[in-house]
């Protein structure tokens, strides 16, 4: 992959990985690296760590896609650490893709998840959900086998992904796609809770008056998704997030952005590494230090038991991390 004109996801100077031509039906589906550079679908970017994160994030995104369809996904291990989540991210959406386009009932994205992306299963649910979308298919089916609660985040994903691609009309319009039930358009809604954080570039002042013109019943999963986007993505200074917490409180939504915060930084413990951005986000954002959170989310997800899958079953997840933030 060469020069993008797009901020490299290499922090340091040095090769970035490169990737052999795809063949056949997958040389279709390459998506083109400028694709990373969000100031091309006219959302509001400045610059600054805003810019860079987001834009290093989706860069590794594509890299992940582009990986699968090569064959060669074994080199999105070649991805510094910290940028490493969102090559498997790309990878599962790219196997997602394929699993539906060939009719093979999720074989791709079961092997990527039991294999290379054990340790991302997160970020892995999450591009599934994005593979979904960029199909036009509900993630309702498929990708059950390697836990049946984290299966849910493909909404999330897809939420993210459909709403990337229609910002205008997802948050200029706060429409909702014709494609789920209201229980599930609240997992939805996570989604683009991640992807305002983005669209506004990391602004507490435009993250919140965004989220203001959203009815109530939909705001507290907004901000569980925005908790999830500032902490595992980044891309604020310490004051803006402390900022983000009171604009967050004065909605009557403060614990939803912490248990955003809590899932996020479960998934970074969980992929090995956490990065600077997320040890120093936590503590503004979920008022505690990031083992306790994350030991949040499994705490409640013992309690659940082994039979817990339904999107009940998730709520309750996410209600039960809130409720231990407010005993915090």
């Amino acid at each position: 992959m060469g020069d993008t004109g797009t901020t490299s996801f290499l922090d340091q100077a040095g090769t970035e990985p490169t990737l052999s031509p795809a063949k056949g039906l997958r040389r279709f589906l390459i998506k083109d690296p400028l694709e990373s550079d969000l100031g091309r679908r006219r959302f509001r970017l400045r610059y600054g760590p805003s810019r860079t994160a987001f834009a290093r994030a989706e860069k590794s995104y594509i890299f992940g896609f582009n990986a699968v369809m090569s064959k060669e996904v074994e080199k999105v291990e070649e991805i510094p650490a910290e940028q490493r989540p969102f090559g498997y991210e790309g990878a599962a959406a790219a196997c997602t893709v394929l699993d539906l386009l060939t009719l093979t009932r999720g074989r791709r994205l079961h092997e990527l998840l039991a294999g290379p992306a054990q340790h991302h299963r997160h970020a892995a649910y999450l591009g599934a959900g994005r593979g979904y979308a960029l199909v036009r298919l509900r993630p309702m089916r498929g990708a059950r086998q390697a836990h049946p609660l984290l299966r849910w985040l493909a909404v999330d994903g897809f939420g993210f992904q459909w709403s990337l691609t229609r910002a205008d009309r997802m948050i200029g319009d706060r429409t909702m796609p014709d494609l789920f039930s209201r229980a599930h358009c609240a997992v939805f809604d996570q989604g683009l809770g991640r992807l305002l954080w983005y669209h506004d570039c990391a602004s507490p002042d435009d993250v919140a008056a965004r989220i203001g013109g959203f009815p109530p019943v939909r705001r507290g999963d907004l901000w569980s998704g925005v908790g999830f986007a500032a902490a595992y993505t980044g891309g604020a200074e310490a004051d803006e997030l402390w900022w983000l917490t009171e604009h967050a409180g004065a909605d009557g939504f403060r614990a939803h952005l912490a248990q955003g915060c809590a899932f996020a930084v479960a998934a970074r413990l969980r992929s090995g590494l956490v990065p600077d951005h997320t040890a120093e986000a936590v503590p503004i954002l979920a008022g505690a230090e990031p083992e306790e959170a994350a030991a949040w989310t499994d705490r409640a997800l013992i309690a659940l038991g082994h039979e817990a899958r339904t999107h009940e079953d998730f709520r309750t997840w996410q209600s039960q991390t809130r409720q231990s933030w407010t005993r915090t």
